[in-house]
């Protein structure tokens, strides 16, 4: 029996980026920089994990996150076997993405981005704090 899942919480190094195959599927390489756990007094080291998103996930990625966006990766590792343009032999092991969910407090607009609550957003009725102890539980 084997088992290859990993999991993942870190912030996008870079905005990801997005491809299409010969055949139209969309496919998405991205890097996450995970923390090392770390003692008070030491110096903080995260690692650089690659990752690769297809399908659904990437265009989900592509379309809710940007660099330094904190992002859980759930998927598994694969490593695979490429030759470079000028005939060396190299060797990459990355996250196949299975599952990709946000992580931490909400993005805070740039100035170049819609900051009107959509519809679906103005359908919701804020309703207030209310400590009267009226809930039957």
């Amino acid at each position: 029996m084997s088992i290859n899942i990993v999991a993942i919480t870190g912030r996008l190094v870079r905005d990801p980026d997005m491809r299409t195959t010969t055949s139209g599927i969309s496919v998405c390489s991205f890097s996450v920089a995970v923390d090392r756990p770390y003692k008070s007094g030491e110096e903080r080291q995260a690692d650089f994990v690659d990752c690769v998103a297809w399908r659904g996930s990437a265009d989900f990625l592509v379309r809710y996150f940007r660099k330094c966006d904190m992002i859980g990766v759930q998927g598994h590792l694969q490593t695979r076997n490429f030759e470079t343009k000028d005939g060396q032999k190299r060797k990459a092991t990355e996250i196949v993405v299975d599952s990709l969910s946000f992580v931490g407090g909400k993005r805070t607009a740039s100035p170049t981005e819609e900051t009107q609550p959509s519809a679906d957003a103005q359908a919701f009725v804020d309703l207030p704090d209310d400590d009267s102890g009226d809930l039957p539980f």
